[in-house]
């Protein structure tokens, strides 16, 4: 069940990094160990440009009641191996994430439902199991502290991994480049300089004991109902083993009528 879980966690862009505070919110406290050159000066001009850049990214976060799409999900593990998989994914703002995960055939190999307070898992096909923790246990399968909040702006594709402590900031050839160091990640975001969507995130660990590192890219925004939304996405995590994962959003909706079914057949065997 625990590589089940993982899995479904991996194709739904949670990575193997923990998100900082988001944008407005309070900074992170910086770690001691990184090794970052601060911004050289920092004068009222690029003090006033940053905050009308971290403006922007906060007016462009995306909020909704619901949301749900189909996704076309390309996996590679680290042995190697390709998977390619349909997930419906549909959510309740701040309250509810459900997943199901279709393998080859269309049938419904798995199904995860997320509330503020506990993680239920169904495997279907050859296992029939299901599993109930709480939402610790998200953490306790990824060594992360994950959430409920933290996986809904992942998934939204609203700004993470990016904290209000900005050391580094630099613009040319159409795209703003700046770099955020926070508790946990320093993180070297590229943005659109027109409409300062992002384009790319690179993420290292603060723990110059570790080596774990991360690669987010976004790709075709398109405006619907007024929100800039990416279609497309990738991600490449690394430390002692590679991931990649590509996901090609199809078919979604903001705010429609959602529901979350989650029933537990009776022949199931509960870990």
């Amino acid at each position: 069940m625990r590589s089940s879980l993982l899995f479904l966690i991996l194709i739904t862009l949670i990575a193997s990094c923990r998100s900082s505070r988001p944008i407005g919110r309070v900074v992170a406290k910086k770690d001691s160990t990184a090794k970052v050159s601060p911004f050289i000066t920092k004068t009222t001009d690029t003090q006033r440009i940053i905050r009308a850049t971290l403006q922007q990214l906060a007016t462009n976060r995306i909020d909704f009641k619901t949301f749900s799409a189909k996704i076309n999900v390309d996996y590679k593990g680290s042995d190697g191996k390709s998977y390619d998989v349909n997930a419906n994914l549909r959510m309740y703002k701040d309250s509810a994430i459900w997943i199901s995960v279709n393998a080859i055939l269309g049938i419904e190999a798995m199904r995860l439902f997320i509330t503020k307070d506990s993680v239920k898992l169904l495997v279907k096909l050859d296992q029939k199991t299901y599993t109930a923790r709480s939402i610790g246990y998200l953490q306790e399968v990824t060594s992360l502290p994950l959430d409920l909040y933290t996986l809904q702006d992942l998934l939204i594709g609203n700004p993470v991994y990016l904290d209000s402590n900005i050391v580094r900031y630099t613009t040319g050839n159409g795209v703003i480049s700046m770099v955020s160091l926070g508790q946990f990640f320093k993180n070297l975001v590229t943005l659109n300089e027109t409409n300062k969507t992002i384009l790319h995130s690179k993420l290292d660990d603060t723990n110059l004991n570790r080596s774990r590192t991360a690669d987010l890219s976004y790709s075709e925004y398109e405006t619907k109902k007024g929100l800039l939304f990416s279609k497309k996405r990738q991600i490449v995590v690394s430390e002692k083993t590679r991931l990649d994962i590509k996901m090609d959003f199809k078919n979604y909706t903001f705010n429609e009528e959602v529901s979350f079914p989650f029933s537990i057949p009776k022949n199931y065997t509960r870990n």
